[in-house]
């Protein structure tokens, strides 16, 4: 008996044993799979333990998009068809969407499925409110025309004209574009969120398109008749809870597709919902705020991020602006993964010189020439004078005159006579307060949308983003706020078909590594990555920052490389370079969210003790996961164990698990390095205090000490070269694994990777633990670090102060210190 065959007695046969965990269904032929898919949902109730655990892990694979799509047979199709009236009849509802994708996915001739699906609209119309109302009129058409028409007329009854022009239009689709919008109409408090691929797919459906911009046309509309006094202002009473859904997911897919029209609408539309009519605090529409806020998390665009962030600055609800600062985070973190549009920077008002007594711009994002408005500035009083040339901002406010100035961040200073002053002036604070906040707050925005482009170029790494040589000049490396960015970045340039030529354009003085080349303006202009270049070429560029001081915003030229070992050669399709290790579960989880992991919360609970936390990668194409499952609790923390990383391939819409070797080495690099980040940092080898006893201190003592990885291995390089340069340089010396700091009482030697300490000459360990204020400039003079490590930085500031253990007051470490002596 195969292994289908066995997982279809099981499945049929309450009495049936399965020993062990439900087997690998890989070796399952898709149309095999459809029909243990539809024999595990056909299952009534109750069911034994091995039934359960089988359905569960063919739904891992299927209704989660895991790994599989399965094919049904005609008969395969008829039957689920039957189940989903069955499940309909005894529990008041059942997922249509799986019934339309048992049809898209059929082997062979359509079955006639009419009689259920007739039966299905029956008992859901009979239903006091439809859940699915997209999908139930795709089954409808399968009904005939008498059941669709139904359905229609149900559907629209007391809707509105936004919702009601909805269901028409989604009625009037080919049968294969209503299955695909079935998937992006969920409920999501009873049914998982549409994957990407769901709404990527009903996205190219033109009829579709058009109605979303009609609907969010319609919506800005109703928003200016309430601002008008035309229809009567109710808190949060503008919108329905339908119509709430059809523009949020209308909203989606014009971000998704990016549409021209969307931002002078969102303009119109977003502080129309926030504000009400009058003096109250209180909203239009609330509800209708937050779910365009998700939608803009989910395919962000930097327009949405302007508007949202001016809406955050006018609403009078004292709640609102606290949570869209929590939706503000999460939609940059997701623009900096949207390569596609995150480098469209708007300008504001940088790179433009203008007069002007009062101006008052209010709308979309406008570029002309090198001009560009975005939002809504509006300039009063004597601020009359407004210069923005190059990366340098200047507003007068009477005798005084704002600078700001964008290097590697955007700082503010104001002068009088061309003098700067150390604070903001009194007159200034008094008679031009708008101003102050204003260009308070664009020091914020300027600063939000540099760590939003490092993000998104250093995205782009997976996709091996390319741009056009004019394009990538004009539009990055000649904006006034990208250029600071830009130019601090090594870019690669195509200059003949397979040569490309790195450069950096800081170091323009130096023609062979900072001249931009002759190339015509459509040639591919890339980010260099260390994996595609020489050692020599590597070491070159290392050098070069460290002697020109130039801090990259990303860690690129000493940027770690994770290459395949002989071990996962050996074990093909999963790592454990990174397995075996004990974390802090809530550090580890918080970072998960700031990479853009998705991971399920663990805990001591039933199916909370392990999980796979994951990230797609290559524009979707890969997908990694990080297994971990959760340990223990160590007092009032949560302890983690990590195992092994996997990855999968997208093919024809599902994931398929990949040998390592598969993998694209960048892919592959890029993803090891992320993991290799979660456990260097939340390890609790690298926690300088950890007491416990038993096999968690076990962990702790082999791993404090243990070889360097790449990461560590990284920090040396830069060590080997800033060491040497240091005013402690002839106390220092780099040994392996080591930093080997020479002071009056001991000789000390600090660890590489987790940066814990070992004293000479009996080995005893020395705990610091760093206080929040602990950096390389505190105390021991500013160190160039040509990116940023905060472990780079604990290791020289513990260097410091070893270096000088006399200076030392902190009677703890002291006593520590004088203990072998």
């Amino acid at each position: 008996m195969n292994l289908a065959e066995r997982l279809m007695h099981v499945l049929g046969d309450s009495e049936a044993e399965l020993d062990g965990p439900v087997p690998d269904l890989s070796s399952i032929s898709d149309e095999r799979l459809g029909e243990l898919f539809v024999q595990a949902h056909g299952l009534g109730t109750p069911v034994s333990p091995a039934q359960a655990r089988v359905r569960f892990a063919i739904d891992q694979v299927v209704r989660d998009g895991e790994a599989r799509q399965p094919r049904y047979t005609p008969d395969a199709c008829l039957r689920l068809f039957e189940v989903l009236v069955e499940r309909t009849r005894n529990s008041g509802w059942a997922d249509l969407a799986l019934g339309l994708d048992a049809l898209e996915h059929c082997t062979g001739p359509r079955p006639d499925v009419s009689a259920p699906t007739t039966a299905l609209v029956e008992l859901l119309l009979a239903q006091d409110s439809v859940r699915q109302p997209y999908a139930l009129l795709a089954v409808a058409r399968c009904a005939g025309e008498k059941p669709l028409r139904m359905v229609v007329e149900r559907l629209c009854q007391d809707v509105g004209p936004i919702v009601a022009d909805e269901f028409a239009v989604v009625a009037g689709l080919a049968p294969g574009e209503q299955a695909l919008l079935s998937r992006i109409d969920r409920d999501h408090r009873f049914l998982p969120s549409p994957s990407g691929d769901a709404w990527r797919r009903s996205a190219e459906s033109p009829a579709y398109v058009a109605f979303a911009r009609r609907a969010l046309e319609a919506a800005a509309d109703r928003t200016d008749a309430i601002r008008a006094g035309e229809i009567p202002y109710r808190a949060d009473k503008a919108f329905t809870d339908r119509e709430v859904t059809s523009l949020g997911q209308a909203a989606r897919v014009a971000l998704l597709r990016d549409e021209p029209w969307l931002p002078a609408l969102f303009d119109r539309l977003l502080p129309g919902i926030a504000l009400a009519p009058t003096a109250a605090r209180t909203l239009p529409s609330q509800a209708l705020l937050y779910e365009l806020g998700r939608a803009a998390q989910d395919f962000p665009t930097p327009e949405s991020v302007t508007t949202l962030r001016t809406v955050r600055r006018t609403v009078r609800h004292a709640g609102v602006p606290k949570q869209l600062d929590k939706m503000l985070k999460k939609i940059e973190a997701a623009l900096a993964e949207r390569t596609d549009v995150a480098l469209r920077l708007p300008r504001l008002g940088f790179g433009t010189t203008t007069t002007t007594g009062t101006t008052t711009t209010t709308g979309t994002t406008t570029t002309t020439g090198t001009t560009t408005t975005t939002g809504t500035t509006t300039t009063t009083g004597s601020a009359v004078d407004e210069s923005g040339a190059g990366g340098v901002l200047r507003r007068t406010a009477g005798d005084y005159t704002a600078v700001v100035t964008v290097a590697e961040s955007a700082t503010l200073v104001w002068e009088k006579d061309g003098r700067p002053l150390r604070s903001t002036p009194a007159p200034v604070r008094r008679d031009h307060a708008a101003l102050v906040k204003e260009l308070r707050d664009l020091v914020k925005r300027v600063d939000a949308q540099l760590v939003t482009l490092a993000r998104a170029l250093e995205g782009g790494f997976t996709v091996d983003a390319v741009h056009p040589y004019g394009w990538w000049r004009t539009e990055l490396l000649e904006h006034p706020l990208a250029a600071t960015t830009v130019r601090r970045l090594i870019w690669e340039i195509e200059v003949a078909p397979g040569e490309w030529r790195a450069v950096l354009p800081e170091a323009g003085s130096l023609p062979e590594f900072g001249s931009l080349p002759d190339a015509p303006d459509d040639a591919p202009v890339r980010l260099w990555h260390p994996i595609r270049s020489t050692p020599d070429a590597v070491r070159a560029w290392r050098d070069l920052l460290v002697e020109r001081r130039i801090r990259q915003p990303f860690k690129q030229a000493f940027r770690e490389i994770y290459l395949l070992t002989p071990a996962e050669e050996e074990t093909r399709v999963y790592s454990n370079r990174f397995a075996a290790h004990l974390v802090h579960y809530r550090r580890l989880f918080a970072l998960f969210r700031a990479r853009g992991w998705a991971s399920d919360r663990l805990g001591p609970w039933d199916a909370g003790d392990e999980d796979a936390a994951e990230r797609v990668l290559a524009a979707g194409e890969w997908r990694i996961r990080f297994f971990h499952r959760w340990a223990d609790w160590s007092g009032d923390d949560e302890l983690a164990a990590t195992d092994q990383v996997r990855f999968a391939r997208r093919v024809e819409g599902a994931w398929r698990e990949a040998p390592l070797a598969d993998v694209p080495p960048l892919v592959f690099s890029e993803a090891m390095r992320d993991v290799d980040l979660f456990v260097g940092v939340t390890s609790i080898a690298a926690d300088p205090d950890w007491t416990d006893r038993g096999p968690e201190r076990t962990y702790w003592e082999r791993a404090r000490f243990a070889e360097l990885t790449e990461s560590a291995e990284a920090r040396r390089d830069v060590l080997e070269r800033i060491v040497p340069r240091l005013k402690i340089a002839d106390r220092c010396a780099i040994d392996g694994r080591y930093l080997v700091v020479r002071g009056d009482l001991r000789t000390y030697r600090i660890h590489l990777g987790s940066a814990n300490i070992l004293m000479e000459p009996d080995g005893s360990y020395l705990c610091i633990v760093p206080s929040r204020r602990t950096g390389t400039g505190s105390g021991t003079g500013k160190v160039f670090l040509p990116f940023e490590d905060d472990r780079l930085s604990l290791i020289l500031s513990k260097a410091f102060l070893l270096a000088a253990d006399t200076a030392i007051t902190d009677e703890s470490i002291l006593a520590q210190i004088r203990r072998g002596i």
